[in-house]
């Protein structure tokens, strides 16, 4: 079997902009409001509440994601990530709107190097709004396949935060915090939610904040502080995992051309998400 024979494959899928997911996520993020009205406007990467994997429950894995295959390639590696994205806003998505969403591979790639064998797969998506044929929002979403934890696996040297912040925000998720986002998201995956499998099985100190809740959480600052700004592009690296152990700090500053500066640190004071977003 040849990964790279799944470039260039493409799926096109339609999902309808309810009104609750956003309210369970402006709960989930200790925020009010109200129930939203048709035309209410995502804020920016809401749309991740949709569009949601649906593999039946005899598809699931021991680690909780479904089985591998389908319109991902079937790469055997066990630990799958979701380390980072590119995304342009054109026009929000609103409730009440039907979306597609037309997804292309765009890239798969192997790799050998001192963390061992990793695969890299690359998947645009373009979200259209089906009574209006403008792209909506068009996203470069990056996975990465990785071997089974070792204890003989190279410890990657972590890489301070950045200092300067103009703003920053201290969170302590826990348990319902991060089982709350999983099931928003329709998220099995038992690193988020599961604390005697992620430590027992996959060696980590604590549960695993998720990715894009992270990055969610970084964006949201924009909102808060900067209420009247759009944001016109946005993209984030995952660094490090962030374990609900300790405390995290959530970080951002303006900088000049219209750019903010966004990352997460870890009680440490070392960086875990790098970002950056272009406003207008």
């Amino acid at each position: 079997m040849n990964l790279i024979d799944w470039i260039g494959r493409s799926e096109t899928l339609a999902d309808d902009i309810t009104a609750f997911p956003v309210v369970g996520m402006a709960a989930t993020l200790d925020a009010p409001m109200s129930r939203p009205e048709p035309g209410f406007a995502l804020p920016p990467l809401w749309h991740w509440l949709y569009f949601l994997p649906t593999a039946r429950q005899s598809d699931i894995t021991a680690d909780g994601h479904p089985k591998r295959g389908g319109f991902l390639p079937p790469v055997e590696l066990p630990r799958r990530m979701w380390a980072g994205s590119q995304l342009e806003f054109h026009q929000p998505l609103r409730v009440g709107q039907r979306v597609t969403r037309h997804s292309t591979i765009m890239d798969v790639t192997e790799k050998h190097g001192r963390s061992g064998h990793l695969v890299f797969v690359k998947v645009r998506h373009d979200y259209t709004a089906e009574a209006d044929t403008t792209l909506a929002l068009r996203e470069f979403h990056d996975i990465v396949y990785r071997q089974a934890a070792t204890p003989s696996d190279p410890v990657t040297p972590p890489t301070p935060a950045p200092e300067g912040a103009q703003w920053e925000r201290v969170i302590k998720a826990d348990d319902v915090f991060l089982f709350r986002y999983s099931a928003l998201t329709f998220n099995g995956h038992r690193i988020h939610y599961d604390r005697p499998y992620v430590t027992g099985v996959e060696g980590y100190p604590g549960l695993i904040v998720h990715g894009p809740l992270l990055a969610t959480l970084l964006l949201e600052q924009i909102r808060q502080h900067l209420p009247d700004a759009v944001v016109k592009t946005f993209r984030f690296r995952a660094i490090r995992p962030t374990f609900d152990v300790n405390p995290f700090t959530i970080c951002g500053r303006v900088e000049e051309g219209g750019k903010v500066k966004l990352w997460g640190r870890d009680h440490e004071g070392w960086l875990t998400m790098d970002g950056e977003a272009e406003i207008g």
